[in-house]
């Protein structure tokens, strides 16, 4: 049995010791499904070794399914159309035609998939159309027809242009999305409305000067305004427009795409210490390091006086940090748009909530952004997983604040909002500039169309040549910059492979000699994996010049540099340390673990990565490659959030002329992404 084999029989059994509630023969079971589901592949003609990925994704009833349905293999990562059309031949021999419904059905199914790995939340009817006429269905429309009527998938229609009235005016365009996706998408829409429906106003609300946190003080409330509990107000308020109300002084409305902060500059502020009002701002952490209580502390015999919104406002270290809180004051839910110095603002919000007693929490998308937020901010996922919850299941928070707010895609979001209890605040911070997240959806993008709430633009710009540089490509122009500490280098490379020799030399000599960062510290972006200069052709002449070696290890050698990523949204940097009987172990910054062998397949060398990998990251040092061979995916969102991932120096090489790589800048803005997330909370 295989690796990957085991690991399957193993999850299998332990899933069905669970849903069945019974210790015997589970073992046995989850042996019967891998050797039932391997027999059926090998009928078909089908590889032995997929089995293990069949029971996977299929359940332990994947024998069955695949005997009933052939064509259902395409839901096994990896296999495509011509292998399930081969399969299905195997099976069940010339009645196994290209118009058979199941083929139809599972096409649809593995289109949706496909469109969702590009970010997309929903496919338009005519390019379903087109996708199946292209796999060699007879009668694509009747096959769609015949898939929605059975409610494989969700159907949406949009509505078409509102100022045209008139019975021959346009259609809204017809939209089929995964269950998953679409459901979604509507949760989070719903979870917004909620929160702005049960927030009862800034007198009243969590911090306000009528607020009395239930629960959480006995007859001394403002002694101990920490611990569980929700805010008073009105929860039972119908459920109102997502409107937001307008915020003055720095806040103003934001277009997705438009100008934002660059992606270079300052630290991002202090944790929360002594608030300088005589009131001390302590926060218990549970084991997890994610917020249990926050709590103001007096005397122990007397009550202190809480200040107010205002109070902690003027106490903000810039006006649009003070812009931040105000708005937050008076709205659930607040967009807050800015580069890499305006994350000091979402700092300055959880000191002034925390001074006023509230339940208040620091996110980010990853480790690795959340340390260089301080001290407080602990990753998403980690804050998910080990916060305390109110008795209802909702978080223990009054106020949550998530940066990198454009890495979170619209699983990962619909999470977050269902997980805030009614009368919560929430805000979403992050730069409008940089690429969607890697997971299906553009959610902050879709929020600042929509405006759920007001929406907070820093007025703090991201300062030196790095910045100058990143803030023009944000609008469009690329223009170069004056550097004379070398900050910022442009290398002009002939073709492909040159700018792969370039890059090379920039990381193992020319940037640790002249500017004395260590070629561990910078890192390679480039648009796409495949081609002559992806992160394979990348890694593979990195790992020559900086730590060759025959890749002992399932092709990896103690030292190399690489990335873990079970799924798009979840990486972690790494570097090899040895290799152990359970697999490899990786040091992941002062961590380390073992990856199983099992699971060697999701390790990549990480010296060179995309933009999409690095966003949220980054370094002291960084070279971007952008030549011709990266066709569309070099958009300015893309050089954008790549040049923006520098420090300290930034090594652009182009293998396209100085005039092409402008007109990329100034016309190809973003891929686009249809999604349907907008289109609700217009509805709502």
């Amino acid at each position: 049995m295989t690796d990957s084999a085991a690991m399957v029989t193993e999850q299998l059994a332990e899933a069905i010791r669970t849903a069945d509630g019974r210790a015997q023969d589970v073992d046995a079971q989850a042996r019967d499904a891998l050797a039932d589901t391997t027999a059926v592949l090998s009928e078909g003609g089908a590889p032995a070794q997929l089995a293990g990925a069949a029971v996977a994704a299929l359940g332990e009833r994947a024998a069955e399914l695949l005997r009933e349905d052939p064509w259902s293999v395409l839901g096994v990562p990896g296999v495509q159309p011509s292998n399930a059309d081969a399969f299905a031949r195997g099976l069940l021999g010339p009645d196994a035609g290209p118009g058979d419904a199941r083929r139809a059905n599972a096409l649809v199914q593995w289109l949706l998939e496909r469109a969702a790995l590009h970010g997309h939340t929903a496919v338009e009817l005519p390019d379903l159309r087109a996708g199946l006429a292209r796999e060699g269905v007879p009668d694509p429309d009747d096959a769609l027809l015949a898939v929605v009527t059975d409610g494989h998938v969700m159907t949406f229609q949009e509505e078409g242009d509102d100022e045209d009235e008139s019975e021959d005016g346009p259609v809204g365009r017809v939209l089929l999305a995964l269950d998953r996706l679409a459901l979604a998408e509507e949760s989070l829409a719903d979870g917004l409305v909620r929160l702005t429906s049960t927030f009862p106003g800034r007198d009243t609300a969590a911090g306000g000067p009528e607020w009395t946190p239930d629960g959480r003080g006995g007859a001394d409330e403002s002694a101990d305004a920490g611990a569980d509990g929700g805010p008073d107000g009105d929860h039972g308020a119908e459920r109102g427009s997502l409107a937001g109300p307008g915020v003055g002084g720095a806040a103003q409305d934001s277009e997705p795409g438009g100008e934002s902060g660059p992606n270079d500059g300052g630290a991002g502020g202090e944790p929360a210490g002594d608030t300088g009002s005589g009131t001390s701002a302590t926060t218990e952490l549970g084991a997890g390091g994610g917020p249990e209580r926050a709590a103001v502390q007096g005397g122990e015999d007397a009550a202190v006086e809480r200040p107010g919104w205002e109070e902690v406002a003027a106490g903000a270290p810039n006006s649009s940090a003070a812009a931040l809180v105000r708005a937050v004051a008076d709205a659930p839910v607040v967009l807050h748009t800015g580069g890499e110095t305006a994350r000091s603002e979402p700092v300055a919000l959880l000191r002034a909530a925390r001074e006023l007693g509230l339940r208040a929490a620091l996110v980010a998308a990853h480790a690795d952004s959340a340390r260089r937020l301080g001290g407080d901010a602990v990753p998403l996922g980690q804050l998910l997983a080990t916060t305390a919850r109110d008795a209802d299941g909702a978080l223990a928070l009054d106020l949550l604040i998530v940066c990198d707010a454009s890495s979170v895609d619209v699983e990962l979001a619909a999470t977050v909002v269902e997980s805030l209890g009614d009368g919560a605040r929430l805000v979403f911070s992050g730069d409008p500039g940089d690429l969607w997240s890697p997971g299906p959806g553009r959610v902050f993008a879709d929020l600042l169309a929509a405006k759920p709430g007001p929406v907070v633009a820093s007025r703090q710009p991201d300062f030196g040549p790095i910045g100058e540089l990143v803030s023009g490509i944000g609008i469009g122009e690329f223009e170069p910059v004056a550097s004379p500490d070398k900050e910022v280098v442009l290398v002009q490379a002939r073709d492909a492979a040159e700018a792969v020799h370039r890059a090379v030399q920039l990381v193992g000599d020319s940037i640790p000699r002249a500017l004395g960062i260590p070629a561990e510290e910078v890192r390679v972006l480039t648009p796409v994996h495949p081609g002559p200069a992806g992160t394979r052709a990348l890694n593979a002449a990195l790992k020559a010049r900086l730590n060759p070696g025959p890749g002992q290890f399932g092709g990896f050698d103690a030292g190399d540099a690489v990335v873990h990523a079970p799924t798009p949204s979840a990486l972690r940097e790494g570097v090899v340390r040895r290799a152990v009987p359970e697999g490899l172990e990786i040091a992941f910054g002062t961590e380390t673990a073992v990856v199983p062998r099992e699971h060697i397949g999701e390790l990549r060398h990480g010296w060179a990565l995309t933009a999409h990998q690095a966003a949220g990251r980054r370094w002291p040092g960084v070279v971007v490659v952008a030549t011709a061979d990266a066709g569309p995916e070099l958009t300015r969102q893309w050089l954008y959030t790549a040049c923006g991932r520098a420090e300290r120096h930034l090594s652009l090489v182009s293998g396209l002329a100085p005039a092409a790589l402008q007109q990329n800048v100034a016309t190809q803005v973003a891929r686009p992404r249809t999604t349907r997330l907008r289109a609700i909370l217009a509805g709502e």
